[in-house]
């Protein structure tokens, strides 16, 4: 697969080239996240952008601080679902053409900032401390369930990629982390067996071949569960084993 730096702009780049000629009127068109529109789309994901680039930069806790309005000196909180909707109320107020161009510098500022970081290096984020290269691929995740919500919005298919072999490689390496968060113990093996959205009969296999739970079907499907945009049973998932129910409840993309 393509360097995760390389997915990482692809993605960013596909999302501009989506965006880039819309005007105020379709920038507030309503978005698939509930009570944002489009142009929210892009400020929240300026938002999070400008924080991976702190990150990479050792500044977290300062951006972070500033994202959930309050004091430099408190803890990062990792509640980000509850505090992202209260940070995109507080930023509003720019036109959206304004929110497309703080998104744009800071998709640039960001991809920038992680390619300069040492890649044995660990950089801190809302769930603790990663390699560069993983927090890459967290804002790959974001970026493009976020283009599906903006596609949404506009009447316009999301177009295929492969660059998700990264997010589903993501899903699966978190799973114990995704169990954790729930309160359940950790899964035993689970594999998975995705078929590739723009070469049908390509699987992408991840997990041992003796794993007691599988997850197999389409890559795109599972990408959009874990992203919270479907619901595993109005896919064409299928798990089987001791921890497939679990798995395709708690997978997830984010913190």
């Amino acid at each position: 697969m393509d360097d995760v730096f390389i997915a990482l702009r692809e993605q960013l780049e596909e999302l501009r080239a989506i965006v880039d000629g819309l005007d105020e009127h379709a920038l507030a068109l309503p978005s698939a996240c509930e009570g944002w529109s489009i142009a929210d789309v892009l400020l929240h994901l300026a938002q999070t952008n400008e924080m991976a680039t702190a990150s990479a930069r050792g500044s977290l806790g300062e951006a972070a601080a500033a994202w959930v309005g309050r004091d430099a000196g408190a803890p990062v909180r990792t509640d980000v679902n509850d505090i992202a909707d209260a940070a995109v109320a507080r930023d509003r107020g720019a036109t959206g053409t304004e929110v497309r161009a703080r998104w744009i510098a800071s998709a640039s500022d960001m991809a920038h900032a992680l390619e300069a970081c040492d890649p044995s290096a660990r950089v801190q984020w809302v769930a603790g401390d990663m390699a560069p290269r993983s927090l890459a691929t967290t804002r790959i995740a974001e970026t493009w369930i976020h283009t599906g919500d903006v596609c949404a919005g506009i009447g316009t298919e999301q177009p295929e990629s492969d660059r998700i072999w990264h997010i589903a490689r993501l899903v699966h390496r978190t799973l114990p982390y995704a169990f954790l968060r729930e309160g359940l113990a950790p899964p035993g093996g689970v594999r998975f067996a995705l078929t590739s959205p723009t070469r049908a009969s390509v699987v992408w296999e991840f997990g041992p071949d003796d794993a007691p739970t599988t997850i197999a079907g389409p890559a795109v499907d599972l990408c959009r569960v874990a992203g919270q945009r479907a619901s595993a049973s109005g896919t064409a998932l299928v798990g089987t084993g001791p921890d497939a129910e679990n798995t395709l409840r708690v997978m997830r993309t984010f913190a």
